[in-house]
């Protein structure tokens, strides 16, 4: 156990010591002071999270607030973004923790990085601390990598603005104590994030660019406006240094795009459309709802009305207020030893990046480097300007009944096989530390995971979901079905460990699946199990 100060405590294994080096008396003492400020508000605002829940699960439905109507009305806008982030046509993704995969993706041709310590960054210590190195010495540009055959990567000459993503609001670090209590995993990645970089960055002229999950309310982005300016203040920076884009992906945040908008109107660059996590959330918020029961996965497309009018609104949410619209993620890989598999991804993805330019996005997200060229392509053809800051979905206003009205479709044992295969792969690979992992030639963060446990969850609770050839999905159903799909999978294991994480990962699916009241986050459930060579 480290003391840093009166209060703060790290119970956390030694680092080599460039990670260590992250680990400051002055930088966790300032993680530490964030958490004074803003802790109990956070929690506050969890809460309230919860209180909403149970007014959904009573039969409520989110709408739009009658409180905040003049904002809604009002003639504002948001600071412009800066030069930087003018043009943000491709973006890519990829997790903190992996020094190669930064390297790749800084030198991948996209226009930002978006530095993952989030869904793509399974948090375990060494994952968490080094991937701030990786950041710290990207942002001083002096990132470099040996492979182990010897290779050496260097950074790229013109690499891609980095945006870092901190983990949510709901999600502690463990590692992290104050008063004896893990402290806010978003304010310890933040924290350590502004100390060792944002000064740097004042110096050269740059800002410091974050994006920001899992918002709920416009409570909850005004406390990431609070964080902001106090850091500003604390590290003699002007306002405005630190600029966000915010993720729309919970249903909540689908009725409050303008409120987050303005509460971080200062601080504030853009919206980006975090689909898979938003099909989540709808199922999550509306989980106990006959009417708001989705069909099979793969069956529910950013085509499905409710989705386009996610988008839709969006678009037309940030365009009025002066801010950016980023399009979802394409988690398509290349299909490397099958030419026409391959060619049929790239379709796919070329498809899915004229209807977001078409609809009038500002950039979009690949999760491969292969990918940059081929988004690239399609909004260099629809889009000649650096942005569509200008450009207005048709539609007309789009209503509280559209983004809630469930698409038609059926739910099937091909589907619900395919939520426990991926799902119960997805949390292994997790617990053993890796949080991007290459799924049946798609590439997976934790939201797949959380929607595949959530429809199977929902499937088994609501009397009213059927499978298509009529039969109920039962416990003993899910249970038998369960080892089906675990047995080829151990099969395929050789080492020890990993065959144990997958038994492990197919428990905790089991029991998320299976409770009475859906768990809010699979990753905070497994996060006591997950462990590194560090801990």
């Amino acid at each position: 156990m480290r003391e840093i100060d009166n209060r703060l405590r790290l119970a956390a294994p030694e680092l080599e010591a460039e990670l260590q080096a992250m680990l400051t008396g002055e930088a966790l003492s300032f993680v530490g002071e964030l958490e004074e400020r803003f802790g109990a508000r956070r929690l506050a605002l969890l809460g309230e999270r919860a209180r909403k829940q149970e007014l959904y699960d009573r039969g409520a439905k989110p709408d739009f607030r009658a409180d905040t109507a003049p904002i809604r009305s009002g003639s504002w806008t948001v600071a412009p973004p800066p030069v930087a982030l003018q043009d943000r046509r491709v973006e890519i993704a990829g997790p903190a923790g992996d020094r190669k995969m930064v390297l790749y993706a800084l030198g991948s041709g996209a226009n930002v990085f978006l530095c993952d310590l989030e869904d793509a960054n399974a948090p375990t210590w060494r994952n968490a601390v080094g991937g701030q190195n990786n950041i710290r010495d990207a942002l001083a540009r002096t990132l470099s990598h040996v492979t182990p055959d010897g290779r050496r990567l260097e950074l790229a000459e013109r690499p891609a603005v980095l945006k870092m993503r901190p983990r949510g609001w709901h999600m502690e670090e463990k590692h992290a104590l104050l008063g004896g209590r893990p402290i806010s995993a978003s304010l310890f990645d933040f924290g350590l994030f502004a100390w060792h970089n944002a000064p740097m960055l004042h110096r050269r002229g740059d800002g410091a660019y974050l994006y920001l999950p899992k918002l709920e309310s416009m409570e909850e982005a005004a406390l990431w406006a609070h964080v902001f300016v106090h850091a500003e203040e604390r590290l003699g920076l002007p306002r405005g240094f630190f600029r966000a884009t915010v993720l729309i992906e919970t249903l909540p945040a689908a009725f409050e795009m303008e409120e987050i908008l303005y509460a971080l109107r200062e601080h504030v660059d853009g919206l980006n459309c975090g689909r898979w996590d938003y099909i989540f959330s709808y199922i999550k918020k509306l989980r106990r709802h006959p009417d708001a029961i989705l069909p099979d996965r793969s069956r529910v497309t950013m085509e499905s009305p409710f989705m386009d009018a996610y988008a839709r609104l969006a678009i037309r949410t940030c365009h009025k207020r002066g801010a950016h619209c980023i399009g979802g993620m394409s988690a398509f890989i290349p299909v490397k030893q099958d030419a026409q598999a391959n060619e049929l991804a790239l379709e796919r993805v070329r498809r899915d990046k004229e209807r977001e330019a078409r609809l009038g996005h500002d950039g979009t997200w690949v999760a491969h480097p292969a990918l940059v060229p081929v988004a690239r392509d399609v909004f260099d053809a629809y889009m000649p300007g650096p942005n569509q800051l200008g450009a207005m979905p048709g539609g007309g206003e789009v209503t509280a009944a559209e983004l809630l009205l469930a698409p038609k479709g059926d739910i099937t044992e091909d589907g619900a096989r395919a939520n426990l295969s991926v799902g119960i792969q997805y949390v292994a690979a997790w617990l053993d530390g890796v949080g991007a992992v290459p799924i049946r030639g798609l590439m997976e963060d934790a939201a797949t995971a959380e929607i595949s446990r959530a429809q199977l969850w929902q499937w088994l609770h609501l009397p009213e979901a059927k499978l298509a050839d009529g039969r109920r999905l039962t416990p003993e159903l899910l249970e038998r079905w369960l080892l089906e799909e675990l047995a080829p999978l151990e099969a395929s294991l050789a080492s020890p460990r990993r065959a144990a994480s997958l038994r492990l990962a197919a428990e905790l699916f089991r029991e998320m699946t299976l409770e009475e009241t859906l768990p809010e986050f699979l990753t905070v459930r497994a996060y006591p199990h997950l462990q590194d060579a560090s801990d």
